[in-house]
């Protein structure tokens, strides 16, 4: 099968670009032609709120990427468009995460569709997103509306597009792959000699870049709980501010937690990623909101135990008690679960469950579900 893959990836970074990446490899292993199309240009640079939107390592040399679509540039839309149709690919895969990327990646789907061979599919990541801004709605519609079919990695995105009145299109839900292109897992004493980190401290690791949504001021406000500013530990902050940090330094100051953060807040290559990871204890996302989470993927994969808040499709992927913990999103519910896992040495039990869950993660199951939707 001839496929090809349209979403961020390399020169681009980040998590979107690494999943595209895995994920091409994975068609490339199922026997499949597969290709990707990236961005020439992603978002404004006054529209991006992180450092860069490029990489600094250097480029997969076992993949075909073509840098190619302009996502505010509707004449690149056009030619893409145009010359996938002429191509005639068996299937083109979307990867779609923010409205604002509707106009390009649907007028593509639409000129696409035009050769009536072609297939057009989308992983969704999100349709509601986590930070909503007129517009949405239609602009979600449109890319939508040009798709045969969808893959969703949480349940409740599949219900959202059932809700938006895509039910009658086939769609599957299958979970995050294991992000397992960080390298293999590496000893704890190793990674903390790594970061420069003394073994005779715990750590828990909030890892990913950093916006309301994600809760981090909850993981602050449940260490300046009395128990848990008992406990030797830090916690370890790895990712790129996506939003104005003040508030969380004054959280910080406020609570006279300086001692007890350790701070990286700046894109963690993929090459330091198996660092934080296997440095840390536990690996906590207190989201406020959320679908699903690589960072889930990635603690699988390095078998960390996991603390996730019960919202949004985060609780699917972690068995309560089995992997670690799912609670709600306050400060006692996340302090009372820290002291629960040093106090019961919960360390070893965790790391067993999740060396049996990650097992049903696995990238052909993704490859099949999106050859599935498209008939």
């Amino acid at each position: 099968m001839k496929v090809v893959i349209i979403g961020p990836a390399y020169p681009l970074r980040g998590g979107l670009a690494t999943y595209n990446e895995r994920l091409a490899r994975a068609f490339h292993e199922a026997g499949d032609e597969v290709r990707i199309v990236t961005f020439s240009l992603q978002y404004p640079d006054f529209l991006f709120p992180g450092q860069t939107q490029f990489s600094t390592e250097p480029g997969p040399t076992d993949l075909a990427i073509e840098v190619s679509l302009n996502s505010v540039n509707p004449v690149s839309w056009v030619r893409v468009g145009r010359k996938l149709r002429r191509e005639r690919p068996d299937l083109v895969v979307f990867r779609f995460w923010l409205p604002v990327m509707g106009p390009a990646l649907g007028t593509v789907a639409r000129l696409v569709r035009g050769n009536g061979h072609t297939r057009v599919v989308a992983i969704t990541d999100n349709v509601i997103p986590h930070e909503k801004r007129p517009g949405d709605g239609p602009l979600t519609r449109y890319f939508l509306s040009a798709c045969d079919g969808f893959v969703t990695m949480s349940r409740s995105v599949l219900s959202d597009l059932q809700r938006l009145g895509f039910g009658q299109k086939p769609a599957l839900y299958r979970p995050h792959p294991l992000y397992d292109n960080f390298g293999p897992i590496k000893a704890k004493s190793a990674a903390l000699a790594a970061l420069g980190l003394p073994a005779t401290l715990g750590y828990l690791l909030f890892f990913g870049f950093i916006r309301a949504y994600k809760g981090l001021d909850i993981l602050l406000e449940a260490f300046a709980d009395t128990r848990v500013a008992a406990l030797p530990i830090k916690l370890i902050i790895a990712g790129e501010f996506y939003e104005d940090a003040a508030p969380y330094e004054e959280l910080i100051k406020h609570h006279q937690l300086e001692n007890k953060i350790i701070r990286a807040t700046d894109f963690i290559p993929n090459n330091a990623v198996v660092n934080y990871f296997c440095a840390a204890d536990l690996i906590m996302q207190p989201y406020k909101n959320a679908t699903q989470s690589g960072v889930s993927q990635i603690a699988y994969h390095f078998e960390r135990p996991m603390l996730v808040t019960d919202v949004g499709g985060l609780a699917e992927l972690i068995p309560n008690g089995v992997v670690g913990y799912v609670v709600p999103p306050t400060p006692a519910a996340i302090a009372d679960a820290v002291v629960d896992f040093y106090a019961g040495k919960r360390e070893e039990m965790f790391e067993a469950g999740v060396r049996v869950q990650k097992k049903q993660f696995s990238w052909p199951i993704m490859v099949a579900a999106l050859k599935e939707v498209a008939g």
